[in-house]
């Protein structure tokens, strides 16, 4: 058996779920006026209310036992001090260097990393400058007004993301600056770079290719097909190459035989996941979309952070209290899935980018030990925008058979302020936590339908299908808006979360072997 299932600490839990899933939380907020006080934290512009959640104080007194059990003060020192927690890969797991503000060395085998790291953010800072003043020019002498990154599963995700959440900010550039259009391509299906060049002129259009090792399948073969296109509208005159490509990758000689420009490769290390890399070279074209300032912002918010994540109290910190919730779901309630709903249209890739960010990491059956668990380790995520997912599956969380928790995010301001939309948009993501909790009973149907008209016989038949059961956990995230500091703290804030659950479920988060299989 699992020392993790057989500890006192998850045994307790065991028995408090059994306790807590005869609990009404319609019942609890009538009982304590104080509850949502108790339950809410506060930290880097992010606003926590957990409180309608299957908790009490001694729930979470119980959960907040199983971090001790499993060593988590020690593996996060580990984990910021650049210790090869990624035991099967033999490497640090150090993106938190890529943000850090402070001027404490960052170790790696004896060598401070941030000197290096500085002069990657140095090189990209200038090599976006370039780009947004108009002083790059393409083979033709034209400014670059398309940018194409070309890359798949981190490579594309974290981009994709943060350039769609931040756009407000690529629509106002700095003075004697513009922001170029910016497209990705990732699938190896040829019609994703084939609609993607429709949309671009050659002749103003910068290609990223982003492979650490140059050697991904699909992004190479995408990065060929760019380059055909590329000759052929310069005359098979291979010095255009240099003009519309650089690289984000390690192989230099690989990068040359392309015939892009070394000085023109932006490195990242082995100690940089792939689905934690954009705060890396990796996030190139987010600095070309949004400015260089920007995406500063970004790294400072997700800074403070992870300041936050290491000193907070375990009581109060943000990414611990969402990881233990999430583990006495998964763990306790057999939710075996958690639905991301942003209610903001520009975090509509949100969902999308965790998907990879929380299923590549703790999707794992084995442990440290490299035994077989016995227990649930990572649930599956997914989720759109709302209001549109009240519209599509809405209808299974309130009523299906599965328990599937929920985080509702949303901005309290917008960055476009139309008519009253906001307003609408608000009271959708704060009338729908409140309804999952609430529920309708029997009796509630039916004196709706009674005050409809109805008969008795319709009644009767009709009632029982408008009950909802309500106790539907969920958690509400605010920021005051969605700006590249609040931005960088949210994305922050659920990397921290994994790794919180990975150090209970005693896994290795930072390996993904099952990318390479198929």
């Amino acid at each position: 058996m699992s020392k993790l299932t057989e500890s006192l600490e998850w045994k307790a839990l065991a028995a408090k779920a059994t306790e807590a899933k005869t609990w009404n939380m319609r019942k609890m907020f009538a009982e304590d006026p104080k509850r949502a006080e108790k339950f809410s934290a506060e930290a880097c512009g992010i606003f926590l209310d957990y409180s309608k959640n299957l908790i009490d104080e001694d729930v979470m007194a119980k959960l907040r036992a199983l971090l001790p059990a499993a060593e988590f003060d020690a593996m996060r020192q580990k984990f910021f001090s650049g210790e090869k927690i990624n035991t099967t890969e033999k490497r640090a797991v150090l993106h938190t260097a890529l943000r850090y503000k402070g001027n404490d060395p960052i170790c790696v085998d004896g060598k401070d990393v941030m000197p290096e790291v500085r002069a990657v953010l140095e090189h990209m800072k200038s090599f976006t400058h370039l780009v947004r003043s108009g002083k790059w020019l393409g083979f033709t002498g034209k400014k670059i007004r398309y940018v194409v990154n070309i890359g798949i599963g981190g490579s594309d995700l974290g981009p994709v993301m943060v350039t769609e959440a931040l756009k407000p900010y690529a629509d106002k550039p700095a003075d004697g600056e513009y922001s170029p259009e910016v497209y990705f391509v990732s699938n190896i299906d040829g019609t994703h770079m084939a609609e993607t060049l429709k949309k671009v002129n050659i002749e103003e259009t910068l290609f990223i290719v982003a492979s650490k090792t140059f050697t991904t399948l699909e992004t190479m073969t995408n990065a060929e097909t760019a380059k055909a296109a590329v000759l052929k509208a310069f005359n098979g005159d291979e010095k255009s190459i240099a003009k519309h490509f650089v690289a984000l990758s390690t192989n230099t000689e690989a990068v040359a035989a392309f015939g892009i420009d070394t000085a023109n490769m932006f490195e990242f290390w082995n100690w940089v996941g792939g689905r934690y890399s954009l705060w890396s070279a990796i996030g190139l074209s987010i600095a070309l979309r949004i400015g260089f300032d920007n995406y500063m912002k970004l790294h400072q918010g997700a800074y403070e952070m992870d300041e936050h994540f290491k000193n907070a109290p375990v009581e109060k910190n943000l990414p611990v209290i969402l990881a233990l919730i999430g583990v006495w779901y998964n763990n306790f309630f057999d939710a075996s899935s958690y639905a991301m709903l942003p209610y903001d249209q520009y975090l509509h890739r949100l969902a999308a980018y965790f998907q990879q960010a929380d299923m590549e990491s703790n999707g794992k059956t084995v442990d440290r030990d490299s035994k077989r668990v016995n227990y649930q380790t990572g649930p599956i995520l997914w989720g759109e925008p709302g209001t549109n997912g009240q519209h599509a599956f809405y209808q299974l969380i309130h009523q299906g058979t599965k328990m599937i928790p929920c985080d509702f995010i949303a901005p309290a301001n917008s960055h476009n302020k139309v008519g009253d939309h906001h307003q609408k948009l608000l009271s959708n993501f704060f009338a729908q936590p409140e309804a999952l909790m609430n529920g309708k009973t029997l009796d509630e149907a039916a004196e709706e339908l009674r005050a409809a008209g109805k008969t008795e016989e319709e009644i009767a038949f009709l009632a029982p299908h408008k009950v909802f059961e309500g106790n539907k956990p969920t958690n509400s995230i605010m920021m005051d808006y969605v700006s590249p500091e609040t931005l960088g703290a949210l994305i922050a804030m659920y990397e921290h979360k994994i790794f919180v659950q990975g150090v209970i479920w005693n896994i290795n988060s930072y390996d993904q072997w099952g990318v390479e299989l198929g």
